[in-house]
């Protein structure tokens, strides 16, 4: 039998559905929220309680920052049509990496159209086949595909084990070592052991690499990080970010760091140089939610007091959860096929849950992945864990 390309690719997709590991996009027909309205597979359009997005201040669809997005439209225009150095660098670019660099504690910042791409820019411009990068084993995809874009020798050492990472700087010999790490790990919800990390990192003279993705807005005291939460703000040497989480959830990333890195940056960075610069309403409307962050104090209050709830009562009714102290609580199902029944009946009830299974989590560690927002509220969780444990039930799990 001859088989063409598109057989090739449509028994990849057959394969994909017969191990349970599809994944099926549902259609929002909403802006994003605790609650949003999403079309199901009859386009019934149904109203549901969101438990997955990365909203965790709730600033989605704030009204401040609609208004600065708004606002930027009507002045500034819809977008650049140019990278950053022909003529895509508008004043409110500058403003916004000046604000970054002033909220995080660090000396200068670079803008990029995404985080993906801030993690896939810095290892290249900045290594050489001279340097080695120590790297935890669960950093965010895009971490790793930073890194094997550079020459640079690469060690993994296991999760947050000290032991494993001192061994490894220990024996290397390059002209620089560069740890790399999560702040937050999103899978799994829990936070890297800076504090540690970055005492090995001064005793073996190492750069610290933290991406704060899932941190940034609202870990930490004034909601600046994870270098804040574990005090070691001047012990961390670059900080990679989003502005598509808690900081607005539209897109656009940065890296932060000392100001000779970021100008090598401006010059090297492939992502930098060849993609359009970031449209002017995301940047205002990022200013302006940089500017809401830094009076969040109630809303990180209430946002801990919420996640705390939430898995306090997953723990009392029977769920198996991975531990950690951020608003991420994973429910471990283990099986691929089993977390998609799960969220299928989740959704049936009327809470929207995705299931997580490999690649994007390793094989059998399926779960499904649950995140708190400080727009929730105890009723709304109070009802979310009713209907957990009535599926639970359903699917004896």
């Amino acid at each position: 039998m001859v088989y063409t390309s598109k057989d090739i690719y449509q028994d990849q997709l057959n394969e994909l559905l017969k191990s349970g590991l599809y994944k099926k996009e549902w259609t929002i027909t909403s802006s994003q929220g605790t609650n949003i309205t999403v079309a199901d597979n009859n386009e019934i359009e149904k109203n549901i309680l969101n438990l997955c997005a990365n909203n965790y201040l709730g600033l989605s669809n704030n009204e401040k920052i609609r208004d600065a997005a708004k606002a930027a439209l009507e002045d500034r225009g819809y977008g650049m049509s140019s990278v950053r150095f022909i003529c895509g660098t508008q004043d409110i670019h500058k403003e916004l990496e000046n604000k970054l660099s002033k909220f995080l504690e660090k000396e200068d910042s670079i803008l990029f159209a995404s985080a993906f791409d801030a993690n896939t820019a810095l290892f290249e411009a900045v290594l050489t086949d001279e340097d080695e990068i120590f790297s935890d084993k669960l950093v965010h995809a895009s971490l790793i595909d930073g890194m094997r874009l550079c020459k640079a020798k690469k060690q993994i050492y296991e999760h947050s084990d000290m032991e494993d990472l001192h061994n490894k700087l220990a024996s290397s010999k390059a002209r620089i070592k560069m740890i790399v790490t999560d702040g937050v790990f999103s899978m799994d919800g829990d936070l890297a052991k800076l504090d540690e990390i970055a005492l090995l990192a001064e005793k073996h003279n190492a750069f610290l690499v933290v991406d704060d993705c899932h941190a940034t807005g609202f870990i930490g005291k004034n909601g600046k990080g994870t270098h804040e939460y574990f005090q070691i703000k001047e012990k961390v040497d670059i900080i990679t970010t989003t502005f598509g989480k808690a900081l607005g959830g539209a897109m656009g990333g940065s890296i932060s760091g000392p100001k000779e890195i970021i100008e090598l940056l401006r010059q090297k960075a492939r992502p930098y140089l060849f993609s359009n610069a970031l449209m002017p309403a995301i940047v205002a409307g990022t200013l302006q939610a940089l500017q809401l962050v830094e009076n969040a104090h109630t809303e990180r209050k209430h946002l801990n007091e919420m996640s705390n709830f939430w898995k306090q009562g997953l723990v009392n009714s029977g769920f198996d959860i991975k531990e950690g102290s951020t608003p991420i609580v994973p429910i471990m199902l283990y099986d691929a096929k089993i977390s998609q029944k799960f969220s299928k009946k989740l959704f049936e009830h009327g809470i929207y849950a995705v299931g997580f299974f490999f690649p994007v989590v390793p094989k059998e560690q399926a779960r499904i992945r649950t995140q708190i927002s400080a727009n929730h509220t105890k009723k709304q969780l109070q009802n979310a864990l009713d209907v957990f444990i009535q599926v639970k039930k359903e699917l004896k799990v």
